[in-house]
C-alpha cells in the first residue's frame, strides 16, 4: 500500500478552465456577529442591519444582512473552493445586483459557472469571466453577478 499525502488540488491554470463548467461552495450560516462585526468594520451601523425593533416595522419584518457582508462571503467562498488559490494574479472587475435579502440563519452558498475566456499572454495568462451566484438554502439566488479574474497560464516546460 503506498502511502500519499491527500491534498486539494491548488489552483486552475487560464487553460484548465472550461466555459460552462460549474462548482458550488460548502454553506455559511449567517449569524448576528457576522452582521454586527461588519457594521463594525464599514461603519455601516444601517439600523435595518442592526436595530430588531425598528426592523419589525419595515419592508421585510426583520433585519437583513449587509449586502457588501454577503458579496464578501461570496469572496471568501470562491477562495475556499481552491480554484483560484496561487493562480490569481488579480480580481480585475466585477457586476453585481442584489436580487433578495439574506437574513440571520440563512445558509448561502456560491455557485461558479466559467462564462468567458480571453488570452493575455503579455500578462502571462488570461482572464476568465465567472457568473456567480449566491444562493440560499431554499435555492433562491439571492446576490448575482459577473467576476473576472486574471490567472496564470501553465508554466513553460
Amino acid at each position: 500500500m503506498t502511502t500519499r499525502k491527500m491534498t486539494p488540488p491548488i489552483g486552475l491554470h487560464y487553460e484548465e478552465f472550461e466555459i460552462g463548467d460549474v462548482a458550488e461552495s460548502v454553506g455559511r450560516t449567517i449569524t448576528e456577529t457576522d452582521i454586527v462585526n461588519f457594521a463594525a468594520l464599514s461603519g455601516d451601523w444601517n439600523r435595518i442591519h442592526t436595530d430588531a425593533e425598528y426592523s419589525k416595522d419595515q419592508m421585510f419584518g426583520q433585519r437583513v444582512a449587509h449586502g457588501l457582508l454577503i458579496l464578501s462571503i461570496a469572496s471568501g467562498l470562491a477562495v475556499r473552493m481552491g480554484f483560484m488559490e496561487e493562480t490569481v494574479q488579480a480580481f480585475m472587475g466585477l457586476q453585481w445586483q442584489f436580487r433578495r435579502p439574506v437574513f440571520m440563519g440563512d445558509t448561502v452558498h456560491l455557485r461558479a459557472t466559467i462564462e468567458e475566456k480571453k488570452e493575455m499572454k503579455r500578462l502571462g495568462g488570461g482572464i476568465v469571466t465567472f457568473k456567480m451566484e449566491m444562493v440560499n438554502q431554499k435555492g433562491d439566488v439571492c446576490q448575482r453577478g459577473t467576476w473576472e479574474i486574471l490567472c496564470k497560464s501553465v508554466p513553460s516546460a
